[in-house]
Parts: structure tokens; sequence; C-alpha cells
């Protein structure tokens, strides 16, 4: 039977990122990464959109895409000469409706607070600055002329997840089958082969599965995977200024090369949690939803062709649509990287480094991640991030 100083359940980004950061802090005690889908065929890392934005409402957010995107400009001197995530830095257009006005000002004041390159510009500006848009029923919109953009993310996992084999860390492909609990902490996971390994510490970096994991530990947490669809399609026309739009709809679209990606159609009123082997893509709503979406907002895609789709899985926090991060309360060695709700990927690097000095050093030292601790899910209070995509 092994012992481990840490265990961390779940080896995409963010879990790489935890065990990364925890070198790079100087943790010199014994780590186990346990990823089940070594392809990470089904991860919501590899099937992300795979952006990078500042345009959050909650200053916290900010500052956690802030990190990553200070580690994107060093890419290089973190990971070697060669390391290159195709980081294209095409920016985020938020639009917003005359309703939706006052949370745009807001969010963007926000953002300025937190030294965000972000422009708030009304209908004629917009028109001005994108010849293609069409402002019908647009009051404003908020563009991140730098800092924002997209990237290649099985790019970026397969960089942490290189350096990590040469950081004396055990990469375990197992499943997690329970959690061994004694009072006030945790001492165990058990995998599906019947290897049990016992845990100083264990942290819940399971992605879509957390609500489950946390559960093997008698812990309720409110995070369960969401299906969402994105659509690959084909235009006549191309456009090389345009960033990654988001409709007020919530319909969002960006350049990849020759094509365009697509989504956001989901209706959050009465959704329930995905089947997780669910991976099959909903084409009514491209169909019914998206396109006539796009034929509004830019007129030239009134004709298109799409060629494809996938399916991910958010990790959806049920309560807030936020992150949990930190310890339990009462379960002082049990740690939570849980419930991002669409943004994981981009704030994987700030939470895994957050952590690593939370367990290391006794407490947050670059970034606080305190004000997403599980005491609000314990009292049910939310801590709502409005600037959900």
């Amino acid at each position: 039977m092994a012992r481990y100083d840490v265990v961390i359940i779940g080896g995409a980004i963010v879990g790489s990122s935890v065990a990364y950061y925890l070198r790079d802090e100087g943790f010199t005690g014994s780590i186990a990464l346990i990823e089940r889908d070594p392809q990470f065929a089904h991860s919501a890392t590899t099937l992300s959109c795979a952006s990078i934005r500042q345009q959050f409402s909650i200053p916290e957010n900010i500052r956690l895409s802030q990190f990553t995107l200070g580690l994107f400009r060093r890419l290089k001197d973190e990971f070697g000469a060669d390391a290159d995530i195709g980081f294209r830095e095409g920016g985020y257009l938020i639009l917003a409706g005359e309703n939706g006005l006052p949370i745009l000002k807001a969010n963007h004041q926000a953002q300025m607070a937190e030294g965000a390159d972000i422009v708030l510009e009304d209908a004629e500006q917009l028109a001005k600055r994108f010849a293609w848009i069409s402002t019908e029923g647009i009051s404003a919109g908020a563009y991140g002329r730098t800092g924002e953009g997209w990237f290649d993310a099985h790019a970026m996992l397969g960089l942490f997840r290189k350096a990590l084999k040469t950081r004396d860390i055990d990469l375990i492909t197992a499943e997690v089958t329970g959690i061994e609990r004694e009072r006030n902490r945790v001492t165990a996971v058990t995998l599906a082969n019947g290897e049990r390994l016992e845990a100083g510490t264990i942290v819940n970096a399971a992605g879509p599965n957390a609500g489950n994991v946390s559960a093997m530990a008698g812990i309720a947490l409110p995070v369960e995977p969401r299906k969402r669809n994105v659509f690959v399609f084909e235009a006549r026309d191309r456009f090389a200024d345009m960033p990654l739009m988001v409709d007020p709809s919530g319909v969002y679209v960006r350049p990849e090369g020759s094509v365009y990606i697509t989504g956001g159609a989901e209706s959050e009123d009465g959704e329930q949690a995905a089947d997780p082997q669910d991976f099959n893509p909903d084409w009514g709503l491209f169909e019914d939803v998206i396109w006539p979406v796009l034929a509004t907002r830019v007129p030239a895609f009134e004709a298109i062709k799409a060629t494809q789709a996938w399916v991910g899985h958010y990790d959806y926090n049920a309560l807030d649509q936020n992150a949990v991060i930190g310890p339990h309360p009462e379960v002082a060695n049990f740690i939570f990287a849980n419930g991002f709700s669409g943004h994981g990927l981009q704030q994987a690097p700030a939470v895994g480094k957050a952590l690593a000095e939370l367990i290391v050093h006794g407490g947050y030292r670059s970034i606080d991640c305190s004000a997403f601790g599980y005491q609000r899910i314990a009292e049910g209070r939310p801590f709502r991030e409005l600037n959900v995509i």
C-alpha cells in the first residue's frame, strides 16, 4: 500500500497545475496525480473553446485570468524555447441591449479598476470599429483590445503534463471509487483496481465529476456536468478583425483559421445535470437558435454551412456558477479546485499556484482565493459571477 503526502484527483489542467506549482513552491513531499482518462478524450480541458478573458464581474475572477495571461506572456521562459500554445490575442466583444447595459457598465468599471484594457463603446462606435456588425438592438459593447483571445488547449495541457514528468510526480491512470474519512480528516483513496492510497492531503480537481468525488468523502458540493455544444461553420466572408463576440442572447462566435466556431445556445431554465456519457451534438440548437442570431448580428452569416460539432461538459456550480477553491472548513485536508462553470482552463494556472501556496506556506500569497471558499456553499450564500459564457 502506497502513501502520498498529496493525492490530486483529476489530472487535466487544474490538477496538473496544482502538481506543477507544488514543486515550484518547493514542496518536497510525495505527490500522486490520478487521472481516469489519460487520453483526455472527454475532458473539460480538451473539449473547451480555449479562450481567455478579463471581462468578468468579480475582481477575483479578473485576477485569476490575469495571472494566466502573465504566464502566456512568459511561456518560453517557463516551459522552454519550443513552448507554443498558439495564443491569438483577438479580444472579446461582449454586447448588451438596453436591459443589459447597467450590468455591462458595472462590469466594465470592475475590469478597469483591475487594469484591464477594455473599452466600452456605444452602437455607433462599434459599427465604425467593426464594419461587418449589425448593431440592431445593441446599446453598447465592451471590447478587450489586449489581454484576451484564444489558444490551443491540447498544447497548454501538454506543456504542463510534460513538465510533470521531470518533477518526481507519480502519474497514475485509475478511477477513484472511494475516499476514506476519519472524523475531520480524509485519510485515503481507493481505486477501481482495488488499490488503496493513503493520503496526507486530497485535492479534488475532478472537473465535471467533482460533486461525486466530494460525495465519496461525505461532503456536499453542488458541481455537476452540464452539456455544452460547439459548432464549426464555414462562411463566404472572412473577418480577420473579428474578436470572440458574445451576443446578448448568449450565443458566441469567433474565427478559427479559415472557419468559425459558435455556441452558447443552451438554456439554463430547468436544465439538469448531463449524462456523463452523452457527447452527442444537438444539431437542432444550431438550426433553431444559433443561426438566426448569427444572421441578425452579422448579415454576411445569413449564408453559412455547418461542418462539424463537438460536445464538452462544464463543471457547473449550480449555486452561483463560480469556482470553489480552498480547504473544507471542517475537513481541512480536503481541498477544492472545482466548479469553474466554463472558465477553468483560463484560471487553472492561477488556482494551481494559489493552492500550492496554501499547502506549502499555509496561506495564499500571490492570489487571495479566500472569496471562493467552501463556507458559502455550506451556507447557501451565492458569490455570483454575472459574466458567465
